[in-house]
């Protein structure tokens, strides 16, 4: 099913397709703007005030690298019962947490869903003791044990003439790494420049020497180390990060599946493949409070258009025979990118 957007009236060909083209593939040159520039008919001097305003307007997160999960410090999805009450307190306690980098409310008893992002394991669990010390609640940890497609990137369909721009979507099923002491194990320099990098691309002329000179490097070798970074699978995409709640994308659900072990990553594959698909992931069970191994995430206009998809694909790969759920976002709470490491981490481990 073709996915219809409508996006704020205010953004023109030309933002849309510095928001669309650009989410992957950010030229590693070092005068980037520039080359964007020239696909898109601006000089540099316009790319960068267009990013910074599509910026401040709330349109763009950042622009930066989304990292691969697991492979820098660990993460993990989570997720608990908040007494209703008390849901905006408790919400508040958890995006106070610098660790959580996304905070959501979904329609389901376990109501407040985050993701925790940390230099290592032991913080993480650090973090989530915190959380249930704090608010009083059991925290249930859903860790990614297996990804089918991962990169946030959102092809925003047409833009306002009708004409679809160049947005490449990848689907490659990945081994999901067990990062436990991963991040310990780079060296200092790499660390600096991940640790500024997370951030996101100073909007300046020469992006990559003003990143190298935080972190002690050269313009020549921060680019060597991100372009050897995204050949490893490390930075999962490098580009332009999209806010899609406010590009138009209102509806999100959650929709996961109890699948037999020897055939969720048959579906998952599957599963990924669908364009109507942003996430698809396998993440461990806890039971008995939580026995669902497959999720996805379906983005939408509208509640209709993601459950009109949802079913349609569920219908197709016959999921539904399985025990299901789907959760609808109602509030978003805190979305940020993850920070897996401080400056204090990246300068002293």
């Amino acid at each position: 099913m073709p996915r219809t957007v409508t996006l704020p009236s205010a953004v023109d060909a030309t933002d849309f397709r510095l928001l669309n083209e650009w989410q992957r593939g950010f030229p590693l040159d070092p005068q980037p703007f520039a080359r964007v520039g020239e696909a898109v008919g601006l000089d540099e001097a316009q790319v960068i005030t267009a990013y910074r305003r599509l910026i401040d307007e709330g349109l763009v997160s950042r622009v930066g690298a989304v990292f691969a999960p697991r492979r820098l410090g660990a993460s993990a999805l989570a997720a608990l019962a908040a007494p209703p009450e008390r849901l905006e307190e408790i919400a508040a306690r958890v995006s106070g947490e610098p660790a959580i980098n996304h905070n959501y409310q979904r329609e389901h008893r376990f109501n407040l869903w985050f993701v925790v992002t940390a230099a290592s394991e032991s913080h993480l669990q650090d973090v989530v003791a915190g959380i249930e010390r704090d608010t009083g609640c059991a925290v249930i940890v859903l860790p990614l044990e297996e990804e089918f497609h991962i990169d946030l990137g959102f092809d925003l369909g047409t833009d306002q003439g009708g004409r679809r721009a160049a947005c490449h979507r990848s689907v490659e099923p990945r081994p999901t790494a067990t990062a436990q002491g991963a991040a310990c194990a780079l060296p200092v320099l790499e660390r600096d420049l991940i640790t500024v990098l997370q951030a996101g691309l100073p909007l300046v002329p020469r992006p990559y020497s003003a990143l190298g000179e935080q972190a002690g490097l050269t313009e020549a070798m921060a680019i060597e180390l991100l372009q050897r970074w995204q050949d490893e699978g490390l930075i999962r995409r490098l580009g332009v990060v999209v806010r899609h709640h406010e590009l138009g994308l209102e509806a999100n659900a959650m929709c996961v599946w109890d699948i037999p072990d020897d055939r969720v990553s048959e579906l998952g594959r599957l599963l990924a493949r669908e364009p109507a698909v942003t996430l698809c992931y396998r993440r461990r069970r806890v039971l008995p409070d939580w026995p669902y191994n497959l999720f996805c995430m379906i983005h939408g206009s509208a509640r209709d258009d993601v459950l009109a998809a949802r079913g349609e694909i569920a219908a197709r790969l016959g999921l539904d025979a399985a025990p299901h759920d789907v959760l609808f976002s109602c509030r978003r709470f805190k979305q940020t990118g993850a920070r897996y490491l401080s400056a204090k981490e990246g300068a002293h481990v």
